[in-house]
């Protein structure tokens, strides 16, 4: 017998679903009523959510029957406790599942009664057995189908398992959020396993509204609360400290009636979540007396809450760790625990060490950003942190699942750092990796891709978000799976109807996969034009110097005078209004009402990607030298920057090529987020400035810069960073030129392998470019590592570019 191709299976199988007809081993649930002998008041919303989920997906109406009918047909619903309740068959079908601990459920098939029963620990297995249903049920038009051989028993590994979703005009789409909005996303969180929900107050370190707010911050944050309420999750409010003083009492005496405010203003609350610092930087005396007070006030109105807090701070010293650490492992009766999260200098295995078993460690994964961040892309390539920036559009399931699975044993959960709707598919990954560890990352994409696009959808609509992920390995010139991906997504989109072309999920994924073969396509262009421009500079000695620099000038402009893909760049501005008029995706800052650096990845479309901004500005200053003579000097100086001259070496520490000369400490696997190793950095640095939202050739003074200077090798706090060079000259004499660039204003020493200082504590941030000598000795063997370190309250140190001189 002939097997049909793959290719003409799947064109049967849709057949066969279009068609409306059932599969074999599939139960048809079509005609189904509800039924369960649990409590009404137990259920909460999960008969709704079913109901609900179904009907928008089938058209279906599943009625809710008293009585179990006697002809089957049936989706019993039902806590553990209440199985008593049901006939012989029902209850011996579940007992023979394994058994399941708190928040657990069990479904199982029954195809002689065309039924299927969930059963639920307790309320909330109730909840996330519907929702385990809904995940592997194939919802079409008119039919309800589940796979006769369904038999789930899973209980979450971990207790604590969450999203923040902050209502404050700093992120890329909640402030645009309706309550209708926050009840639905909560809802599908939930269909994952999510547990918790962060809220934050109305007064953070961001501005107090914005256009997008359909009602006020303070309205909001208890319809958020009173929906986790509704559907039995746990509500907690991250709340940094932003009073100006916590000593004086009658500081105090304000900041405690504003929470007093909040507080009672909350139906359900279980945690709160202080920071110690970004934003609210306290000493730990003062920061564990204050939180005493606030408890007070907390307990009051939700006796059983908790405070948490994380030792979070961007220039912290051993004192002050040693402070913090002996106020956690005191156990106060009002400490929920600590926090790991962004900017916690201390590995989480050395936390675990620290506190007392008894003290628990709950994980805040920054899962929103793409650099500058917790756990960044590695060796992320220069062009996408200029395009796509720090906050675009970002799936990385299976770097999430690398990520969770490293740290995840030393807490009981997590509640991820989110900033909006660009991080979607990481929230699901993560809950699922919350429930269980162990859970392949298809098994997740392809539950959300058949739950939110179509069962028809399920496997290809996965395939293409892995293919999104892929587009950001390595480099994009040499990435010719970035087109092939682009592919993917356009077969989705020409056959997918209207309905899933209006889908936001859908929409994002289309949008990158647009952006990135566009920009791909641009980088080449403009690369290309860069070589031209180069060879018609490096001829300038015989067609003269102006000539050849007008003539460069021209090639370098036909990237914005002669654009190519214009529709490529049309159906991103295209995709990017619809998903702000579906969602409040704000993708751009004058149009969408974005802020800057979070999310507006649409604004830098065309940002340059070759060194013609750097190489432009050189012209121009050539070009009013007075003579001949000198323009062609410079001319050579500007082409051959990087030149080392004979027996030399030259290293640019944001190129692959060079990183081999960094020393490793653990893998990205062990150490993703390079607490303890190495890791890329971006950003040129603006003197007096911390942080800059584009990445772009601009720097120290606001001269323009080459495109080496915005990506670096860097490390966190006083890390050192140690770069190695062998197959030196013995007998030779080497001076060291420098690049020290990036966002970090540190202070940083340089040594060597051998003890010898090559320079001491200098500030770094004021000047790009420092030269100094190399003992001879330090060579003498043919090898040397150098290390750069930096005082205490640092916050890392950075190296650009290295010319080994010989001299």
């Amino acid at each position: 017998m002939r097997f049909p191709t793959p290719s003409r299976f799947f064109i049967l199988l849709l057949l066969i679903l279009q068609a409306g007809t059932a599969l074999p081993q599939s139960i048809d649930l079509s005609k189904s009523r509800i039924y369960s002998p649990t409590d009404k008041s137990v259920l909460l919303r999960s008969i709704e959510v079913l109901q609900n989920e179904v009907g928008k997906r089938t058209g279906i109406s599943l009625p809710i029957v008293k009585k179990l009918p006697k002809n089957g047909q049936s989706i019993v619903i039902t806590l553990e406790s209440d199985l008593g309740k049901l006939p012989e068959q029902y209850r011996n079908a579940v007992s023979a599942l394994p058994e399941i601990k708190s928040e657990g459920f069990k479904i199982i098939s029954l195809p002689a009664l065309r039924s299927i029963i969930i059963t639920g620990k307790d309320a909330r297995g109730i909840l996330y057995g519907v929702g385990r249903m809904l995940r592997k049920a194939e919802m079409t038009s008119g039919k309800l189908l589940i796979s006769e051989r369904l038999a789930i028993s899973t209980s979450p590994k971990y207790p604590m398992r969450g999203h923040q979703l902050g209502y404050r005009p700093k992120t890329n789409a909640y402030d645009a959020f309706t309550v209708a909005a926050f009840d639905q996303y909560i809802r599908e969180l939930a269909l994952f396993g999510a547990n918790t929900i962060e809220i934050l107050p109305p007064r953070t370190d961001d501005d107090a509204t914005s256009r997008h707010m359909k009602i006020p911050a303070a309205q909001m944050i208890v319809e958020q609360s009173r929906i986790c309420q509704s559907y039995g999750l746990d509500v907690s409010i991250w709340y940094p400290n932003m009073g100006k003083n916590y000593v004086h009492p009658d500081s105090i005496a304000s900041e405690l009636a504003e929470r007093d405010q909040v507080f009672a203003s909350l139906p359900k609350l279980n945690g709160v979540f202080v920071p110690a610092g970004d934003p609210g930087e306290l000493e730990p005396d003062v920061l564990f007396g204050w939180l005493e007070k606030e408890a007070v006030v907390l307990q009051k109105y939700h006796p059983k809450a908790k405070i948490w807090v994380s030792p979070q701070v961007f220039r912290p010293t051993q004192h002050w760790f040693d402070a913090f650490f002996k106020h956690a492992n005191q156990e106060y009766p009002w400490f929920g625990g600590v926090v790991f999260g962004p900017w916690v200098k201390i590995p989480v295995a050395r936390i675990r060490e620290i506190l007392k078993p008894t003290i628990p460690i709950r994980h805040y994964p920054d899962i929103t950003h793409n650099y500058a961040a917790q756990y960044p892309m590695p060796h992320w390539d220069l062009t996408w942190a200029m395009t796509l920036g720090r906050e675009s559009i970002n799936p990385r399931p299976f770097d999430e699942k690398v990520i969770h699975n490293a740290l995840d044993q030393y807490g009981i959960g997590s509640v991820s750092y989110s900033e909006g709707t660009n991080d979607d598919v990481n929230k699901f990954v993560w809950s699922d990796q919350d429930w269980d560890p162990e859970m392949p990352v298809m098994e997740t994409l392809r539950d959300y891709s058949g739950l939110f696009f179509g069962p028809e959808y399920k496997e290809a609509a996965a395939q293409a978000i892995v293919d999104l992920e892929k587009n950001w390995r390595g480099e994009v010139l040499t990435n010719d799976g970035i087109d092939g991906t682009l592919r993917q997504w356009q077969t989705l989109e020409k056959h997918a109807p209207p309905k899933l072309l209006q889908n936001p999920r859908f929409q994002m994924g289309l949008i990158r996969a647009y952006f990135d073969a566009y920009t791909r396509q641009r980088l080449m262009y403009e690369t290309e034009l860069e070589q031209q421009a180069r060879r018609t500079l490096a001829s300038a000695g015989t067609g003269g110097a102006v000539k050849a620099m007008r003539e460069a000038t021209s090639i370098f402009e036909k990237a914005w005078k002669e654009p190519i893909l214009p529709d490529y760049q049309r159906k991103c501005q295209d995709l990017a209004d619809s998903l702000y008029k579906s969602i409040g995706a704000q993708l751009t800052m004058k149009k969408h009402g974005a802020m800057s650096g979070r999310g507006n990845f649409i604004d830098l479309i065309n940002m340059p990607l070759n060194d013609a901004p750097y190489l432009l500005d050189q012209l121009k200053r050539i070009e009013k030298l007075g003579s001949e003579a000198e323009m062609l000097r410079e001319l050579g100086q500007v082409l051959h920057r990087t030149d080392p001259g004979p027996g030399g070496f030259y290293d640019h520490f944001g190129d692959p090529e060079s990183w081999y000369r960094v020393v490793p400490n653990l893998s990205w696997a062990e150490d993703p987020g390079s607490l303890q190793s190495p890791r890329i950095g971006f950003g040129v640095g603006l003197v007096g400035e911390e942080w800059v939202d584009e990445i772009q050739a601009t720097g120290f003074k606001g001269q323009i810069t080459p495109r080496a200077w915005m990506k670096q090798a860097k490390t966190l706090y006083d890390q050192p960073l140690r770069i190695h060079y062998d197959y030196l000259d013995p007998g030779a004499t080497y001076r060291i030129r420098i690049s020290y660039t990036g966002r970090f204003r540190s202070r940083m020493k340089m040594t060597t392998d051998d003890g010898q200082t090559i320079h001491d504590f200098i500030q770094t941030g004021e000047q790009p470019t420092f030269e100094f000598n190399i003992p001879r000795a330090t060579t003498a063997d043919g090898k040397v590592t150098f290390e750069w370190t930096c005082g205490e309250g640092e916050r890392g140190s950075q190296v650009t570019e290295i010319w080994l001189l010989k001299q």
